[in-house]
């Protein structure tokens, strides 16, 4: 699966084992809560006042470890 600003919370944790724990480190603490499931990546970013492009590669970095 690409990951794109369009991907959502819930697609992005259905793809690995840890990704919880990857999307904390980045500052977005709100991965469980039921709303952020449907929230995109961009959206994400946009709240915590991340750069969307910055959190892509860092998601791609952990998943190709």
């Amino acid at each position: 699966m690409r990951i794109t600003e369009n991907t959502t919370i819930g697609e992005i944790l259905g793809l690995a084992e840890g990704m919880d724990e990857v999307l904390r480190s980045m500052g977005m603490h709100c991965s469980s809560c039921p709303t952020a499931q449907r929230e995109t990546l961009g959206q994400a970013a946009e709240v915590h006042g991340l750069d969307v492009d910055d959190l892509i590669e860092d998601l791609k970095g952990f998943l190709e470890q």
